[in-house]
């Protein structure tokens, strides 16, 4: 499987990789459900047959739950040291750019025996420090050799600029932004983020590239599913008849490209996320089960031509609009 550089940092990761919100323990107000840890271990051994090399979690994700969950699941599935990339975030709410450092150790040993390839400060706010500090902190964990690169999470292209600038007075580049980028959420091309990430070559992550299900067209090929999600998952997504009536056209569009492709229409937004933007987007879709972890992976083979690709852009921008 082609991998791409994350950023100008060396490290390599698969264009697709699996988000490990859903390993948190039925966190975010059950936005997600509770996963037995032999669920967890066979959905990351279905990514890594799949293709997937990459997997991204976070402390503020069941309180270091999912980093432990989802490294006995790598564990187990037989992996070691270096067979895979692992990225990991930082909780800056009410704390000082010292508990970067602090914490650190706790990141390493939730995730060991895997090392911490990509530290990301997880939002631009709610730290008693300035982001520069804060990009201070994570330079200095590169330095010493306790992470391997440095990311950020949620940064608008100004606070994007002003960590990448203070990390290069460190000589250390700044990898990635993880923002959310989908189809029906474009925002990257006209808030200067995409412009300044291709600027800077730094790598911008999509989460919710699917948004939360919504561009998998299950739930318009079966509308009594919304009422079976969580209340608090479809208020946080806007998923509703409403929502499911305006993207219909563009559901419409990718049922076709992905029927000439033998596809899933999920695999083709998100190869259309990975294909549109050229290298600089790689996208980050969660599992909660074995099946969505290879439907993933699979969008990685499929080659959508240029006018395909077009013609989805069309299609979102006339929704988003």
């Amino acid at each position: 499987m082609a991998t791409r550089e994350l950023g100008r940092t060396g490290v390599r990761i698969s264009s697709i990789g699996l988000g490990s919100a859903q390993f948190s323990g039925g966190g975010a107000g059950t936005f997600f459900p509770v996963l037995p840890q032999s669920q967890v271990d066979a959905i990351v051994k279905a990514a890594l047959d799949s293709g997937i090399t990459w997997f991204d979690t976070a402390e503020g994700y069941g309180k270091g739950r999912s980093e432990r969950s989802l490294s006995a699941a790598l564990t187990r599935a037989g992996q070691r040291p270096g067979d895979v990339t692992l990225s990991t975030k930082w909780t800056p709410l009410g704390r000082t750019a010292r508990s970067v450092e602090r914490t650190v150790s706790e990141r390493i040993a939730n995730l060991g025996p895997f090392p911490v390839d990509l530290h990301q400060i997880h939002v631009p706010y709610g730290s008693l420090s300035s982001i520069r500090a804060q990009a201070r902190a994570m330079a200095r964990l590169v330095e010493q050799g306790k992470i391997r690169a440095v990311g950020v999470s949620n940064f608008s292209a100004r606070q994007m600029e002003t960590a990448h600038e203070e990390l290069a007075r460190h000589g250390v580049p700044l990898a990635s932004n993880q923002v959310q980028i989908n189809l029906l959420h474009r925002k990257i091309e006209t808030n200067g983020v995409l412009e300044t990430a291709r600027r800077l070559g730094i790598a911008l992550i999509a989460y919710v590239p699917l948004r939360s299900g919504l561009l998998t067209g299950k739930l318009h090929a079966d509308r009594d599913l919304v009422a079976k999600l969580p209340r608090v998952r479809r208020m946080m997504t806007g998923i509703s008849d409403k929502s499911l009536g305006r993207t219909t056209a563009l559901i419409d569009g990718l049922r076709t490209i992905a029927a000439a492709h033998q596809a899933t229409v999920g695999q083709i937004a998100l190869a259309w996320l990975i294909t549109y933007y050229g290298d600089t987007v790689v996208a980050t879709p969660g599992a909660s089960k074995q099946h969505h972890a290879e439907e993933a992976a699979g969008a990685m083979k499929i080659t959508l031509s240029a006018e395909e690709t077009r013609r989805l852009a069309e299609l979102s921008t006339q929704v988003v609009r």
